[in-house]
C-alpha cells in the first residue's frame, strides 16, 4: 500500500482542515514546497496535493505554488482540486502533474470526465467525498443525494484505475478512519481504492491496508507529529492479510 503525505494550499500557504470547513484552518510550512521536499527526503513516493481554493471556487488560485512543488521535488505528484474541465487537466498535465482528480466535475460533468479518462487513462482519478455515504461537491460545501458507491462503479465501467474515498466527518479530526464504508467501497469495485480521512496512529494505518485499500493519505497526523513518515510506510509495506482477516 502506497502512502501519500498530503499538502492541501490556500492563499499559496500549506493548511489542514478539520472536514473541510475553511473556518477551522490550521496553517503550517509558509511555502508549500518546502513541505514537499521534506516528505520526498522522508521516503514519499507519491505526494497528494489539494488546490483547496480552486476545489471550493473552481478557479485553479495555487497554481504558483504547485509549480514550485513541482520543481522543488521528482516525487511523483497526485492534485486535485478545481480540475472541472478538459482545459484545466492539459495545463496541469503540462506543468508535471502525474495524476490529476477530479471531483465536483465527477457530479457536474460525468460525460467530461469520461472524456478524460478516454484522454489520460491511469493519470486520471475522481475523487469521492462523502457524508454518510452521499457525496460532497464544491469544496464539500454543496451536499448531494448521490450514492459515492453507485458513482464509482459508473466510472469504474468507463475505465477508471482508482477512485480516493474521503469520509468527510473523518477528515481531519484524528480519529480514525471510517473502516465499514472503506471496506464497502473496496470489496464493491474493481478498481483501485485510495482512502482519505481520520488517520492518527499507524494502526489507523494498517487497519485500512487490511481493508484492501491500495494507499492512504495522510495530513493532520504527519503535520501534528502524531506519526512519523517513514514509519508509515513501513506499517503501509507490511504484508497483506488474507481477505477472512479484514476489520469489520
Amino acid at each position: 500500500m502506497i502512502v501519500y503525505p498530503a499538502i492541501d494550499i490556500r492563499g499559496g500557504k500549506t493548511v489542514r482542515l478539520v472536514e473541510g470547513d475553511f473556518d477551522q484552518e490550521t496553517a503550517f510550512d509558509g511555502d508549500p514546497a518546502e513541505a514537499a521536499r521534506r516528505w520526498e527526503a522522508l521516503g514519499a513516493e507519491w505526494i497528494h496535493i489539494v488546490d483547496l481554493d480552486g476545489a471550493r471556487d473552481g478557479v485553479r488560485a495555487n497554481q504558483d505554488a504547485i509549480e514550485r512543488i513541482r520543481g522543488a521535488v521528482s516525487t511523483r505528484l497526485q492534485l486535485g482540486g478545481g480540475l472541472r474541465t478538459l482545459e484545466d487537466l492539459h495545463e496541469v498535465k503540462a506543468i508535471g502533474i502525474d495524476r490529476m482528480v477530479i471531483g465536483s466535475a465527477a457530479i457536474r460533468d460525468p460525460e467530461m470526465v469520461e472524456r478524460a479518462i478516454d484522454e489520460y487513462g491511469a493519470a486520471i482519478a475522481v475523487g469521492l467525498d462523502a457524508r454518510d455515504g452521499k457525496l460532497a461537491a464544491e469544496g464539500w460545501r454543496d451536499q448531494t443525494d448521490m450514492d459515492a458507491l453507485g458513482v464509482a462503479r459508473r466510472f469504474a465501467g468507463a475505465g477508471l484505475a482508482q477512485v480516493i474515498f474521503t469520509d468527510i466527518r473523518r477528515d481531519g479530526r484524528l480519529e480514525g478512519p471510517n473502516l465499514e464504508a472503506l471496506s464497502e467501497m473496496v470489496d464493491g469495485l474493481s478498481i483501485e481504492v485510495i482512502a482519505s480521512g481520520g488517520i492518527g496512529s499507524l494502526s489507523d494505518i494498517r487497519h485500512v491496508r487490511e481493508c484492501g485499500a491500495s494507499g492512504v493519505i495522510i495530513g493532520a497526523a504527519l503535520y501534528h507529529q502524531r506519526l512519523s513518515l517513514a514509519d508509515a510506510i513501513t506499517v503501509a509495506r507490511e504484508p497483506a492479510p488474507n481477505d477472512e482477516e479484514r476489520p469489520s
